[in-house]
């Protein structure tokens, strides 16, 4: 791929649909050159459920995005998410000839190996990371071709997901004149876009926290061990507000953004906020603090239950660097803190990194997976050697995009 093409990003998200355009520069910093966006109607929980809807918010964005980068969009690298999304880890081990190098082909035959797992029925395999390989009981290499052995390990990690979710993602573009590169976990995403180095190395764990859903991965050893998604979002703190201050939905959903609190103590008590009746009775003026009182409830429970999933994964030790929050709803004022509480463990909030033109338009946590699809887009298609992980997953989805199409020859 030259410097001159572009990467686009596709974001569908429950409550937005984000469309990013960018192009790699010498540096390895990612220069975005449109963006559009347009509210998400067709969408719960993460899955397409109205495609017709999908399909016209998806083109608003895109057109969107085409007119600010001057340029047709053909294909798109798409995110998926959702509570139908399962990671597992896996081994496979195959044997070398005569201590002999180990080469490409090798790599590929031990991969295979490590993917013969049961495999939920209508579910299909989306992702196969590599997190190490071992030769000849030497542990924690992450890329063994010259090497010479007898045995050759794999440790990997499979994301699994709903075959239906997938080709509804694929379809709501392909009826948008778009071309679906690849489909990507959104937490793997996000990861691209915002964590350093030494977070993945020291372990972290990101938690998205979106409209319909709470996508969790979790880093360590510079490579992904755990991913999960808990399916609550900033969806259900709108439907709070809306029904704790009987106001309609669109208006809770501005009071959120705009007044939103997830820690009640932060808010003075003679802060007042005007909030609209339903039915065209006159606005109300109601104290902040009843509004904190909604939220933190609520986001005390989410951020609790990606605790619980933590715990579950057996990670939660070994994450030395923390948690990463990014998504819409972590621009709340009070999350970070009250995530912090809850955890226990050190939390910041994820803004994306390494991006050269139009930092300003995009610098959110809101346009973390977006801007992490244009990152892996460009990794996946070699534009810079920079982005490349050691361990890096691109090698191996050759054939999960040759299967991808399989699953989509009816889509027309």
């Amino acid at each position: 791929m030259s410097k001159s093409e572009l990467i686009v990003g596709l974001d569908i998200g429950t409550t937005k649909i984000c469309c990013v355009v960018g192009e790699t520069s010498d540096d390895g910093t990612m220069n975005i050159v449109g963006v559009g966006e347009s509210p998400s109607t067709g969408l719960r929980k993460g899955v397409v459920v109205n495609i017709e809807q999908t399909v016209q918010s998806i083109r608003k964005a895109v057109e969107e995005a085409e007119r600010m980068a001057n340029c047709e969009i053909r294909s798109v690298y798409a995110g998926i998410a959702g509570s139908h999304i399962k990671g597992t880890n896996s081994h496979g081990a195959i044997p070398l000839k005569d201590g002999k190098e180990v080469d490409a082909r090798d790599i590929e035959r031990v991969i295979e190996a490590a993917k013969a797992v049961a495999i939920p029925s209508g579910s299909e395999v989306i992702h196969i990371l590599p997190q190490e390989y071992i030769v000849d009981d030497q542990l924690g290499i992450s890329d063994p071709v010259g090497m010479s052995g007898y045995r050759l390990e794999a440790h990997v990690h499979i994301v699994t997901g709903a075959i239906t979710s997938a080709q509804n993602i694929i379809r709501s573009c392909k009826r948008s004149n778009l071309e679906v590169s690849d489909i990507v976990l959104e937490a793997l995403a996000s990861s691209k876009a915002i964590l350093t180095d030494e977070e993945r190395e020291i372990g972290v764990a990101i938690v998205d926290l979106g409209g319909g859903t709470s996508d969790i991965a979790v880093f360590t050893n510079d490579s992904i061990k755990h991913t999960g998604a808990v399916a609550l979002g900033g969806q259900n703190l709108t439907n709070d507000i809306a029904f704790g201050l009987r106001t309609p939905v669109a208006s809770a959903e501005k009071i959120k953004i705009r007044h939103g609190c997830a820690v009640a103590h932060m808010v003075r008590p003679e802060e007042t906020i005007e909030v609209p009746s339903v039915g065209g009775r006159p606005s109300r003026y109601l104290s902040r603090q009843l509004l904190a009182e909604i939220c933190e409830p609520r986001m005390e429970e989410i951020l609790t239950l990606v605790d619980q999933e933590l715990e579950r994964s057996g990670y939660k030790r070994q994450i030395g660097a923390g948690v990463v929050l990014t998504g819409g709803t972590a621009l709340i004022p009070g999350c970070q803190e009250l995530a912090e509480q809850v955890f226990n463990l050190p939390t910041r909030l994820g803004y994306p990194r390494r991006i050269g033109v139009f930092k300003d338009k995009v610098n959110n946590p809101k346009y973390a997976t977006a801007i992490g699809l244009l990152f892996y887009g460009a990794e996946k298609e070699g534009a810079e050697p920079e982005f490349r992980d050691s361990n890096n997953e691109t090698s191996v989805f050759n054939d999960i995009i040759s299967r991808m199409k399989k699953w989509f020859v009816d889509i027309k």
